[in-house]
Parts: structure tokens; sequence; C-alpha cells
């Protein structure tokens, strides 16, 4: 059975979509200008060689984006979800001694989602875990937001995040929180072997009942003249610090 299609945009979204073998292109709608303009940046690459092409005014492109205020910079394509991968199977088959993973409780903000997996490929994250529920998995927001990181990281949609942080602690994986209410820095902690940084929705942060099942809490130490940090901002910091970390040591 034909899988459900959607629009993403954007040239980095567009772009590294092209280069993914794993990920099924229905059509292309671009102007001309913005084909000159990539065949003439990846002169090594067909990119078009297998899919087909509807070129398309800008204004054209802003009527097929919809009411959507995402700047399709001449760029729309029409796409097929990428396989599902199931994360006990994941884990299960993998055999590496360390292991990062970013779960999402309630994160619901398309903007921020594809920002945190932006940050995610950028600093080595293997993974992120997210609500299948709260997921926006085909939102034009995330996908631009992304940057095209959606292409090259493991997106795990669960049912239910506890119950995935549960099988995750008895496979070895310690649980750390990052909540407003936590004293200690993470950056005092060693991040070796196999983490899940978790965080919560950008108005409430984590449940109650996640928080206690979590090993450790930290927090992101800022200046007091700022209360919080975007939740976006918040991921990047701490996988800029554990990818730092984690090239000192080899």
């Amino acid at each position: 059975m034909k899988k459900t299609t959607f629009l993403i945009v954007g040239k980095h979204a567009v772009l590294e979509a092209l280069k993914n073998p794993s990920r099924k292109i229905e059509r292309i709608f671009l102007t001309e200008d913005a084909q000159k303009k990539l065949n003439k940046e990846n002169q090594n690459l067909n990119l078009f060689k297998k899919t087909q092409i509807f070129y398309k005014s800008r204004k054209e492109l802003d009527n097929l984006c919809g009411r959507d205020e995402t700047a399709h910079q001449g760029l729309v394509a029409e796409v097929e979800q990428l396989e599902e991968i199931n994360l006990k199977e994941f884990i299960i088959e993998n055999t590496k001694q360390n292991l990062n993973f970013i779960a999402l409780e309630e994160v619901t903000d398309p903007r921020n989602i594809g920002s945190i997996i932006r940050s995610a490929v950028a600093f080595g994250i293997d993974g992120v875990i997210v609500k299948e529920r709260s997921f926006p998995s085909k939102s034009k927001l995330l996908y631009k937001s992304a940057s095209g990181g959606t292409e090259h990281i493991k997106i795990f949609k669960v049912s239910n995040v506890n119950t995935a942080l549960k099988f995750l602690k008895t496979k070895g994986f310690w649980v750390s929180a990052f909540d407003i209410s936590a004293s200690r820095d993470f950056t005092t902690n060693n991040w070796d072997g196999k983490n899940v940084l978790l965080f919560g929705s950008e108005g409430f942060g984590i449940k109650a009942k996640t928080l206690d099942k979590s090993d450790f809490k930290f927090r992101v130490k800022i200046n007091n003249k700022i209360e919080s940090l975007n939740i976006s901002n918040t991921v990047s910091v701490v996988c800029h610090h554990i990818f730092q970390s984690n090239k000192i040591k080899k």
C-alpha cells in the first residue's frame, strides 16, 4: 500500500532529503533559479536523476505551502515518511558501549523540535525519543528548523515515554532529567556510557512522576538576570558539552 505523502520546504531540508537514499521523494516543486543554484553548489551530485520536477513561480510555491509562515527558498518537496525504527529492536541489536539519546516529554512546538534535531545531529547524539501523539511528523516548520537534520538521525516514536525510559534503564542507560528545580550543574557529571537526556514541555517542564523515575536531575546554570533558556537552546548547550567532553576523552 502506498504511503501518504507530505510537503517539506527550504533549501537544506529538501537538499538533504534528495541526498538520502532512504527517503522516497514523489515530486519536487521549484523555481528555475533554485535549481540552477543547487546544481552549481552540488556539481558532483545528480540531485534530480530519479525525481519528477515541476517548475513553479515563487508565488505558486507560496500558495502550495498554504498559510504556514515558512520560507520555502524556492524549493518544495513532496515526500514519504522514512521507515519507522523500533527502539527496542535498535537497542537489542546495537553493540556500542557509549550511546546518548534525547527524550522529549510533551514537547510539541515544531520549531523547537526541529532545532533540537538539528543540534542533536550537530553534536553526535544517537537518537531522539518522542511521544508519537505529540510529534508533528509532517510539519513544514519542523523540517525547515531541522535544516536537513531529520535525514541524519534516528527518531524513535513511542506511545509512552515513561515506558521507554523504564526499558532503557533495564539495558544499562542512565536517565538524566534537565529541570529548573534541580540544583546540580550538569557539567559536573561524567557522561561516559549510555545516557538518556530527558527534557520536558516548553511550558510545564517534566512531569513529576517522570522526574521521580530519573536517575539524576540537572540544570544548566545561567546568569541570574535570565530565568531560563528556551528548550532548544538548553538542549544545544547540553549536547555541545557532552560532544566536547567525549572528544577530549578520545
